[in-house]
């Protein structure tokens, strides 16, 4: 039996969340389940709408999806989302600019299919270890990988929050897909930056794996990053793919 928890908070220096999360264990069209964060970015209300319609979007693609496939069904439904949005900015000086990351996951048994555009993050955490699965869309990632920077020197670059890709910024959006092996006792966070820019995977874990249910984990998630300054928005999905009954 599958069990979540979500939460989204405006942390302590940004007046709007542009924040948006969903969770559904139930099932959507042909997933068996449905996990959504997306984290806008734009003047005005740009950032917040981006956010909220992409992941509104979402649901109802896949609702409506023929398709079997989770790949195809969360890649279309992405794809829509970026067409929406993307003519939106167009149509509405107030919207100009405007974008989100998103992550989408569905648990299929053992199995975790996930969908990443920006540089939101999902990860695997069990006892002995964190994982981060998805890959940012970052510029400062790109140095790293490059090896312009060292992966320590990355979390407080200046550039930290330049993307280098995000939903409806262009009229065609890369998505890339994920397909992970879950084991007994693993753990699953989808969060935003707002998140992982403030703690430490170390943290993460130490926290995920410690006592307390998923609800009381997920809020102590987000009282840390508040605690260590809460410079962004901070949302957070906190997946048990094997709870007991």
């Amino acid at each position: 039996m599958i069990r979540t928890f979500s939460m989204t908070d405006i942390g302590r220096k940004r007046k709007v969340n542009q924040d948006y999360a969903y969770t559904s264990e139930e099932p959507i069209g042909n997933l068996p389940n449905v996990f959504i964060v997306a984290d806008g970015m734009g003047g005005h209300n740009a950032g917040d709408y981006a956010s909220k319609v992409t992941v509104e979007t979402l649901v109802a693609q896949i609702a409506s999806s023929f398709e079997k496939n989770p790949v195809r069904i969360l890649g279309k439904a992405i794809e829509a989302a970026n067409r929406l949005i993307f003519r939106k900015a167009h149509e509405n000086p107030d919207l100009e600019g405007m974008g989100t990351t998103v992550v989408a996951a569905t648990c299929m048994g053992r199995f975790l299919q996930v969908a990443n555009v920006g540089d939101s993050r999902l990860y695997v955490v069990s006892r002995e270890k964190i994982t981060q699965i998805t890959r940012d869309h970052s510029l400062v990632e790109e140095m790293v990988r490059m090896g312009g920077i060292a992966r320590d020197e990355a979390r407080n670059h200046p550039d930290k929050n330049i993307i280098t890709r995000a939903v409806g910024v262009n009229d065609t959006v890369e998505v890339d897909f994920f397909t992970v092996e879950l084991s007994e006792g693993d753990m699953v966070l989808i969060c935003s930056d707002g998140l992982s820019n403030m703690l430490e995977d170390v943290k993460i874990r130490m926290i995920l794996s410690g006592a307390g249910d998923i609800a009381d984990k997920t809020r102590e998630l987000v009282d840390a990053a508040n605690e260590n300054g809460g410079r962004d928005n901070i949302t957070v999905i906190v997946i048990d793919p094997f709870a007991l009954d």
